[in-house]
């Protein structure tokens, strides 16, 4: 008679390997933290400090989005999308992740960060980052739809997720992951506008096409 085998279990305490993998990548993201909070940048601080404040509430986004709105054509196209792009992902990141996610943001005193890169710190949660979404979904419309702002857009988004890292308020993987989002915020934007434009064409064809019945 085959014996039974009563299978074995992983011992007491062990945690899961997806807790083991996300607490180093934990303990990786707080390293990099802590390596740029020790890292002496006077040059850059005020900068930075200037750059991540003026990004508040997407500012800097939504009059870049405003000013295209201004110039009749491809431009104003591309401020419209990349309005909705900005409230997307702000809504997405702001009202949605940081909910669900719920992580607490960095100790900036504990890392000693200066107090020369200081910006008031958020009492939201940490992660994702919503500066970094709303201006990486802005470079993804805007510099699809007009590519030779593509360049200038994607080094702005970039300046101001690393602002919030440098400021202490974020960690890098708040950035990363508000960049990441950012960018799918734009895509879907800029999905539906095909769409969108296509069902357009598509109703003015069959509008000019139309032949009235013959009786």
């Amino acid at each position: 008679m085959a014996r039974h085998r009563t299978p074995r279990l992983p011992p007491y305490g062990e945690p899961p390997v997806n807790d083991t993998v996300l607490n180093d990548l934990a303990a990786l993201d707080g390293a990099i933290y802590a390596a740029i909070a020790a890292t002496p940048t006077p040059t850059l601080d005020s900068g930075l400090r200037k750059l991540s404040g003026v990004a508040d509430n997407s500012k800097i986004n939504l009059s870049i989005a405003a000013a295209l709105t201004l110039v009749p054509g491809r431009c104003r196209r591309a401020g419209l999308a990349g309005a909705a792009a900005v409230g997307l992902a702000s809504f997405t990141a702001n009202i949605i992740g940081k909910e669900l996610v719920h992580r607490p943001r960095p100790d900036r005193e504990a890392a000693k960060v200066a107090i020369a890169r200081h910006v008031p710190m958020p009492t939201s949660a940490s992660f994702p980052s919503g500066h970094t979404a709303s201006a990486f979904a802005l470079a993804t419309v805007v510099g699809t739809v007009l590519p030779a702002t593509a360049t200038p857009l994607a080094l702005l988004a970039g300046a101001v997720g690393y602002s919030r890292v440098h400021t202490g308020v974020h960690y890098p993987g708040d950035v990363l992951a508000g960049a990441l989002l950012g960018g799918a915020c734009g895509m879907v934007v800029l999905t539906v506008g095909r769409k969108l434009a296509e069902r357009q064409r598509e109703s003015a064809a069959r509008l000019f096409n139309w032949q009235p019945t013959s009786r």
